[in-house]
């Protein structure tokens, strides 16, 4: 059986040689498009598991450097230092994992209960532009 189109002019329901529709896949246009399919899976896979690690390893600065004078308010927004009730910027970056399980239920690595709602409470609300969002919401993203 030929596979190929044998140059002449016409519709999807034009015939080959063998009597055969080129509209009506053959095996071995099949095969052909299983193969690219595999190819593209096997390529693809590597990239979304970087992607994922990539992820898991960004920074989120609390608060982000612009602002590393100000205090963290329990709601999460940014307040001068020595207000009542507010805690202390993160004297480091978390990264996306550590925000994803605290996101989860656990604490960030080093922080009281107060300063824990603060911080995540304080990601919660980035916006774009802000140091750390692209981090934040990559951990928002569906896998």
């Amino acid at each position: 059986m030929s596979d190929e189109i044998d140059g002449k002019s016409g519709g999807a329901n034009n015939a080959s040689a063998e009597g055969e529709s080129l509209a009506t896949p053959t095996r071995r246009r099949l095969l052909m498009g299983g193969a690219v399919a595999a190819s593209a899976v096997i390529s693809i896979r590597p990239a979304l598991a970087s992607t994922a690690a990539s992820v898991l390893n960004c920074r989120i600065p609390v608060p982000d450097p612009p602002h590393s004078g100000q205090h963290i308010a329990p709601d999460g927004s940014l307040v001068p230092a020595g207000t009542q009730g507010a805690v202390p910027g993160a004297g480091r970056p978390f990264t996306g994992e550590e925000v994803k399980a605290a996101l989860r239920g656990r604490h960030l690595p080093g922080t009281s209960y107060e300063q824990n709602q603060a911080y995540l409470n304080y990601i919660r609300r980035l916006q774009s532009g802000t140091s750390g969002f692209t981090c934040y919401a990559s951990l928002q993203m569906p896998r």
